[in-house]
């Protein structure tokens, strides 16, 4: 059985302030924020996901292997990436470093399957064969969040759940997530888990200042009835809410600025305005306060974000530090509403 990742350590926080809001699973000791705990299971999560589309990407493995020291060390414990990240060479990094530092036991590790190309889709054939192929590169007996990583439409949602509850009884896979999943299809498979089969505990959909609407129309509302986990992705809209780009020369030349160019518009840019006045107020990076709307928000327990480099870690797990204020956060809906 897959060993139990269950910390009650304080995160190691270089700010002061207290979380913007506190939920029923989460507490604070002193002044800083402590590990939240994903509703329906054991694992203990900081507010922050690391994100590691990047690397083996526009990471080298020594600036990644430096990302995952500076996360570690500033507190963070949860680590987000999947199969189809640079063809699987983002695992392969994540564990090297795992087995180097000794870090499996006290880390959480989320990961998809769906999308590589050596195992597509989610047939019951592709998710074993996904499953087993991604612990090899991560070097590890089990995950502790598995997601997939897109509705495959193709399968029969009993199928591919089916499969799941086998690598579940053989503790190569502890629990269940969603990626990408329409409401209609949580609503289904919440029926399914209902005669037994795994449920999902948590859902990453993109969602962020500039990207609010697919989130809240609806998946937000079935995520609530079900106790779902809010994991948002591209929780800083590929750099853009971090300010990395404001112009379009900004974006020229670069793989990720090439992502984040869609966001280069009156209304995102006004957005990014409110922003970086509520950081230039607090004394923070643009991406904190960022994340830290997202934290505010509800059923959200932690945004996934990346970083390019080592020293841009301490701007997103600071998030989890920060309050924002009433008016800060009206400012923020009212710029950023749909």
């Amino acid at each position: 059985m897959p060993r139990q990742v269950v910390s009650s350590s304080l995160d190691a926080m270089s700010v002061d302030r207290v979380p913007a809001e506190m939920g029923p699973s989460e507490t604070t000791v002193g002044s800083r924020p402590v590990r939240r705990q994903i509703a329906g299971t054991e694992l203990r999560v900081h507010p922050l996901a690391l994100g590691c589309n990047a690397f083996g990407w526009t990471a080298t493995n020594e600036v990644s292997l430096a990302i995952l020291d500076a996360h570690r060390d500033l507190g963070g414990n949860f680590l987000d990436t999947a199969d189809s990240f640079a063809a699987g060479r983002s695992e392969v990094i994540i564990g090297s470093w795992l087995r180097s530092r000794g870090a499996r036991a006290e880390t959480v590790l989320a990961t998809k399957i769906g999308r590589n190309l050596d195992n597509p889709g989610l047939t019951q054939r592709s998710i074993v064969a996904a499953v087993e192929a991604s612990l090899v590169r991560l070097g590890t007996d089990y995950v502790d969040l598995l997601y997939f990583h897109f509705d495959d439409k193709t399968v029969a949602l009993e199928e591919s759940l089916v499969a799941v509850e086998a690598l579940m009884r053989a503790g190569k896979v502890r629990y269940l997530g969603a990626s990408n999943f329409s409401a209609e299809r949580l609503m289904e498979a919440r029926v399914l888990s209902a005669v037994g089969l795994p449920k999902f505990v948590a859902a990453e959909t993109p969602y962020n200042l500039v990207h609010r609407a697919e989130l809240e129309k609806d998946v937000a509302v079935v995520a609530r009835a079900q106790h779902l986990a809010l994991m948002p992705g591209f929780a800083l809209a590929h750099g853009f809410l971090a300010g990395a780009y404001r112009t379009k020369a900004d974006v020229a030349g670069t793989a990720r600025g090439q992502l984040a160019k869609v966001y280069l518009n009156r209304r995102s840019l006004r957005v990014l305005a409110v922003v970086d006045r509520i950081a230039a107020a607090q004394g923070m990076a643009p991406a904190s306060i960022a994340l830290a709307w997202l934290l505010a928000r509800p059923d959200v327990v932690a945004p996934v974000a990346g970083a390019g480099r080592a020293d841009q870690v301490q701007s997103l797990v600071a998030a989890a530090g920060i309050r924002l204020g009433r008016t800060d956060l009206l400012d923020l809906d009212r710029v950023s509403g749909y």
